[in-house]
């Protein structure tokens, strides 16, 4: 079993690792760094707003503070010593509770300096890793293309591989067909096969057509001779018998040899 979780866990990692795009994880890795700096200024801005609303509550304190002090002495002043007693006693209750507010005003103004602080910090730090971001993206994809140019070039791309492949097999075929066509004019020529269509003929009876043709061709031509030359058509079947004339010139020499004898 641990061998099987740890050839899992191996082959799990393999397929992340091919899987992980370091853009996108930059890319995501900046978008929590911005969730993190809008949750710190949410942080400052609910400080502020707390401060402000204690700031307000110390206003109103102070203002009903001054009233009592105004109410006691107009009341001392008119010989009414209890209520001004009254109003001096309800005076210190609120500059109690004024003390307590501003002890708590200093400790969000304190609270929120530092937020303040931090929020600058942190986006001093999020504006830094984001042009360190685009400069490694613009690294990675620039590697990422010289890297396929030189395995297009080299051709150990996937690819280039596959089109080096089909150029082989095209290749090959060629050659094979150009073989197997050289092949069968061979035995074409030398009779081996029979021509089906009548159109293709060996070597001998090439021979003969050849000359059998040149022999046309003189016929021809000495029979052209004979018509331009004004010749009768008795000479032109001498030309083109050739052995009919001097037959008819031997008999008139053998009629007189039987008459003598």
């Amino acid at each position: 079993m641990k061998r099987m979780g740890m050839i899992f866990r191996a082959k799990a990692n393999k397929a992340l690792d091919r899987a992980e795009d370091p853009r996108e994880t930059l890319d995501y890795s900046y978008q929590k760094q911005l969730e993190l700096l809008q949750k710190v200024r949410r942080g400052v801005a609910d400080v502020a707003t707390s401060r402000k609303r204690l700031e307000l509550q110390l206003n109103q304190l102070q203002s009903q503070s001054s009233k009592l002090e105004d109410q006691g002495r107009k009341a001392l002043a008119l010989g009414r010593e209890d209520l001004a007693r009254e109003a001096l006693s309800r005076r210190a209750a609120l500059q109690q509770q004024v003390t307590d507010l501003e002890t708590q005003h200093a400790t969000l103004q304190g609270e929120e300096e530092k937020l303040t602080l931090a929020a600058q910090r942190l986006q001093a730090k999020v504006d830094a890793f984001r042009t360190k971001k685009e400069t490694i993206k613009a690294t990675y994809t620039a590697a990422q293309a010289q890297t396929r140019i030189g395995e297009a070039f080299s051709g150990i791309s996937e690819e280039m591989g596959d089109v080096g492949l089909a150029i082989q097999r095209a290749e090959d075929k060629t050659a094979q067909l150009q073989a197997r066509a050289g092949a069968i004019d061979e035995l074409l020529a030398s009779g081996v096969l029979d021509d089906q269509s009548g159109m293709h003929k060996d070597d001998i009876q090439a021979e003969l057509d050849r000359l059998s043709g040149g022999t046309d061709v003189e016929l021809e031509l000495q029979r052209m001779k004979a018509e331009l030359a004004g010749g009768t058509s008795g000479e032109k079947q001498a030309i083109e018998g050739g052995s009919e004339q001097p037959q008819t010139q031997q008999q008139p020499q053998d009629t007189p040899r039987f008459d003598k004898q």
